[in-house]
């Protein structure tokens, strides 16, 4: 069976291995394609991570492509209907690790940057694809990284659109036009431990802690507003004790924000503070700041992408910034106008991911449809 140029470079690229942070040479595949529409290409390794950043054009606009060609593991691969590194299509379905998230999405991006240049060799402005090895894993070398290197040498994006799996039911009808913030709070709560027949000699940090962590899961922290969800507290783990006999000497708890321009992360953290001083612990505490909230609301991109999306599907898409993190953390601060759009999301990271092959066609049209619109 003939396949299209965009499902036959992702079944290529979903042959590759890549999983965090190994890139497997799907970068060296991408850049072959790039190369011959007049990108040139920066290979940008941090520690054990592969980035590329390649562009074609020197002037402004820019309209940059991001994306990662890491995947998360499999798990058993014994319990895959289809070998995870070997993609197949099924019943209309392109199965394999990364079809969905995000593999699809960086054929979609070469071929309609493929269509556009052969159409348009004298387009205003530049395109550019910023593609990471390390989306998945602790992402510390990979978008953040390039970032930092074209700031350093002011090479600004204007627009970037990100091509994480933002569909819920049909391709094209959610795009992300932010996201909420991260923090993680790591805290080591300590007490004396202790024989459990003689606890007036020892000092039991969890049942110290109880109360406070009732506190905060019951704190009520914002309401949300117009383009976010209320801000929400989550306690991710817990873990203290020795043996049956044993009052512990120390509780670790931790948690994770995910919240909404009501809130900062500093106010987070004192408010925090204040809950488990007013309990009396003694505690040491660690942050850690995954990512602030970003949102682009209005501009040429959110007005290119829905009417690209009305044209090619005829639908029209709902604006979200609900969901997780992503790279569009480390670009939004730059002052670039950030989305996420991408095929649907309902298969990722699990076992037997897959995407309909017709949405990864469709949203090369789609992305095409923005590049005529921006720089055609």
């Amino acid at each position: 069976m003939s396949l299209s140029p965009t499902l036959e470079l992702a079944k290529d690229l979903i042959s590759r291995r890549s999983v965090t942070p190994d890139d497997a040479g799907c970068q060296e595949l991408l850049m072959s394609r790039l190369a011959p529409l007049g990108f040139n290409g920066e290979n940008l390794r941090f520690g054990k991570v592969d980035n590329l950043w390649a562009r074609k054009g020197s002037d402004g606009p820019v309209l940059a492509f991001a994306g990662h060609t890491d995947v998360v593991p499999t798990g058993p691969e014994q319990n895959w209907a289809h070998a995870p590194f070997e993609p197949v299509i099924k019943d209309g379905y392109l199965y394999g690790r990364g079809a969905a998230d995000m593999k699809g999405s960086l054929a979609a991006f070469i071929t309609a940057c493929e269509r556009f240049v052969a159409n348009c060799p004298e387009h205003r402005g530049s395109i550019a694809l910023l593609i990471t090895s390390d989306e998945e894993g602790p992402a510390k070398d990979g978008t953040v990284k390039v970032v930092e290197t074209l700031e350093a040498r002011n090479e600004k994006i204007d627009w970037c659109l990100i091509g994480e799996p933002s569909s819920t039911h049909q391709v094209g009808d959610v795009i992300k036009n932010g996201r909420r913030g991260s923090l993680h709070g790591y805290l080591t709560v300590h007490g004396v431990q202790g024989h459990v027949a003689y606890p007036h000699l020892a000092e039991n940090p969890v049942h110290a802690v109880a109360p406070a962590l009732d506190a905060l899961a019951n704190e009520f922290w914002d309401n949300g507003n117009d383009f976010f969800p209320p801000t929400t507290f989550q306690i991710t783990r817990i873990e203290s004790g020795t043996g049956s006999n044993v009052i512990p000497g120390e509780c670790l708890v931790h948690f994770n924000f995910r919240y909404c321009t009501e809130n900062s992360a500093e106010s987070l953290e004192e408010r925090v503070v204040a809950i488990l001083d007013r309990h009396k612990l003694k505690y040491d505490l660690q942050w850690h700041l995954s990512g602030r909230p970003f949102l682009t609301d209005k501009g040429a991109l959110v007005t290119a992408s829905q009417e690209a999306i009305r044209t090619v599907t005829g639908r029209e898409t709902e604006l979200s910034t609900s969901g997780g993190t992503s790279d569009g953390r480390f670009i939004a601060p730059t002052g670039a106008q950030v989305l996420e759009l991408g095929p649907l999301n309902a298969t990722i990271h699990k076992i037997d991911e897959c995407v309909k092959a017709d949405d990864l066609d469709t949203l090369s049209e789609i992305y095409e449809r923005i590049l005529v619109d921006l720089l055609g």
